[in-house]
């Protein structure tokens, strides 16, 4: 027979021979996945694909649990794990890949742990520490389809150009709150550069510029339903399936004469799930848009990419993903120190008497803020301060009307009260100050505004350590 052993599998001949017809299934390959193999679409041929194929797996949390779960009791033959982080008491109510009896473990460890449990016939390779511009290129490398399950946007940009210049297949998900995305991108997977046909979309063919920082919220901050994210993970693992079992994972390319023709290009989809606590036994729901192809222009897969992105560029720091993404800005001090006050002198200030009549608005959101606030706070979301900031520009400032973005309890003060502001961790609180002094509420410099540094978090660490924080 005219082929080649890889793994006890035939692979593709060049006569068209089937690439699995003398590869027998164990018996326990046979009866683990029977129920599975008969399903129309699948059968042998399938199975064998997938007990051939590597999967990597970015993110062993909400997502990456899930996920991880189903692709291996589907019988993928390899399956790899990066994420550097342990496992926290607070990741249980959703991230069901890990145990309360392994907090403190490696995630890779206890996800592992976990899954030889539910299938011990894969192989698995941990890799325990972060996804890196200086690691990621020789990681994906050594897989045929990646997943990516993490939880923030300078990762999943790098994620999707390092499959773009290894020609791999990329399945990216993201949850936060009572919603998630799902998008299957560079699937089947083309050179760089080439537009001929309607190849599907980079990341960043989607998503041509990332959200500002200030929308970047973590599930820390904003919080996310266990099931949300579920979800998500298991459309994940249900769309990797489908691709290794079709074999849509092999690159193409234009000189390659088993390229599948331009309209069997299936049109990519941008699935959104949305789940509403508030309407009782009301619907979730789910809705796909459609994307389009490669963008010509197009950083990372367009026209020019070759000379844009490059492997050896990623590994040297270009592009600088969190420069790109703004979260180096998003980290630094925005106020000047006389406009900053830290959460132990406010405290001392009050305590001695020392602080004159004010006004404290807690920006955090109402959930945050029911679990308990520094005495005396009143709340203003900072997602509806800026929406009230936005409305109030639009209309043009008119005579008095900055004065209705405060709360009315701090109507009650003052119109000279100093205003100081306290957030989580002390980003948001900062951006609130320069959002009223761009109102005027500063009356030219005659009021004071500022911001409690750190947040709450301060609050906890410096003067109250028993302050419920999340």
């Amino acid at each position: 027979m005219d082929g080649e052993i890889g793994n006890g599998v035939m692979k593709t001949a060049s006569n068209g021979v089937n690439e699995y017809e003398n590869r027998r299934l164990t018996d326990d390959e046979f009866d683990r996945y029977s129920r599975q193999m008969i399903v129309p679409g699948m059968g042998k041929e399938a199975q064998l694909r997938l007990i051939n194929s590597r999967v990597l797996i970015i993110g062993a949390g909400g997502l990456g649990c899930p996920a991880a779960q189903y692709v291996a009791a589907s019988g993928v033959g390899t399956l790899g794990i990066v994420d550097g982080d342990v496992v926290e008491m607070s990741n249980l109510h959703r991230q069901v890949g890990h145990a309360t009896s392994r907090i403190g473990m490696k995630k890779v460890d206890s996800l592992i742990t976990h899954l030889k449990d539910l299938n011990p016939l894969p192989t698995y390779t941990p890799h325990p520490f972060h996804i890196s511009s200086q690691n990621a290129a020789d990681i994906i490398s050594k897989y045929d389809l990646v997943m990516d399950c993490t939880d923030n946007a300078a990762t999943r940009y790098l994620i999707s150009d390092i499959c773009v210049l290894l020609q791999k297949p990329l399945v990216s998900a993201a949850s936060v709150q009572k919603s998630g995305q799902l998008i299957v991108l560079n699937c089947p997977p083309a050179q760089q550069g080439l537009i001929d046909k309607p190849y599907p979309p980079c990341y960043r063919c989607c998503f041509r510029k990332p959200p500002p920082p200030s929308a970047m919220v973590t599930c820390g901050e904003a919080g996310i339903m266990g099931t949300v994210v579920g979800m998500m993970g298991v459309a994940q693992a249900g769309e990797a399936i489908k691709i290794l079992a079709s074999n849509l994972h092999k690159p193409s390319t234009s000189t390659n004469p088993s390229a599948p023709p331009s309209e069997n290009l299936c049109q990519p989809h941008l699935l959104l799930y949305t789940y509403d606590l508030a309407s009782g036994i009301g619907p979730y729901t789910f809705r796909a848009a459609k994307m389009g192809g490669r963008k010509k222009n197009c950083f990372a897969c367009g026209e020019n990419s070759p000379s844009t992105l490059t492997l050896e560029g990623i590994k040297g720091g270009n592009p600088n993903y969190e420069q790109f993404c703004g979260l180096n800005a998003a980290s630094t001090t925005l106020l000047p120190k006389e406009e900053r006050i830290t959460a132990s002198a406010y405290h001392q200030a009050k305590v001695k008497g020392e602080l004159p009549e004010h006004i404290l608005i807690d920006t955090r959101e109402k959930e945050h803020f029911s679990f308990g606030s520094i005495e005396g706070a009143v709340n203003l979301p900072f997602t509806t301060l800026l929406t009230k900031a936005f409305k109030i520009k639009r209309a043009g400032q008119e005579e008095g009307k900055a004065e209705d973005i405060l709360p009315p309890q701090a109507k009650e003060v003052s119109e000279d009260a100093p205003i100081l502001f306290v957030c989580r961790r002390g980003l948001d609180s900062q951006e609130a100050v320069e959002k009223f002094k761009e109102l005027g509420l500063d009356k030219g410099g005659k009021r004071k505004i500022m911001d409690i540094m750190g947040g709450m978090k301060a609050w906890k660490d410096e003067v109250d350590p028993d302050f419920q924080f999340i």
